[in-house]
């Protein structure tokens, strides 16, 4: 029996990040349902959910990467991605993060995505505890 994309997405998809999606305008859903795909598929360990209202996955607690709908873009961040040292990603905020901004699911380069993704589970920087540790990041990977 063959599954088809729906379905398929229905049964890996966390339910409330798909309902996220499916908020979106058509184009939006349609970069947001690849990212998730993309990320699901190769971060299998990490836990998903919705955070601070955006589709956030978390190893161990800990943030990693994630995606938010702004006004003219869909925007997936990786928290600790100025680590990364990759071109294609833009330092985001005053901490390590990390952004890049789709308009287009054409714009998605899964390759770079995978590798983006690899590099997330090996360099992470400790933001689960940066409240309790006032700020400071320190590195755990």
């Amino acid at each position: 029996m063959r599954l088809n994309r729906d379905v398929f997405l229905s049964l890996i998809m966390h339910p409330d990040i798909q309902a996220f999606n499916t908020a979106q305008s058509a184009d939006d859903q349609e970069i947001c349902e690849r990212l998730a795909e993309i990320i699901d598929k190769s971060l299998i360990e990490a836990e998903s959910k919705i955070w601070h209202a955006h589709p956030v996955w978390f190893i161990g607690g800990n943030p990693i990467v994630g995606y938010s709908k702004l006004k003219n873009c869909v925007r997936l961040l990786f928290w600790s991605g100025q680590s990364f040292e990759e071109e294609g990603l833009n330092p985001e905020g005053k901490f390590k993060a990390a952004d890049r901004r789709y308009t287009s699911v054409d714009q998605i380069n899964s390759s770079d995505l995978e590798r983006w993704l690899e590099k997330s589970r090996k360099i992470q920087w400790d933001y689960n505890n940066i409240v309790k540790k006032k700020g400071r990041l320190d590195r755990l990977v």
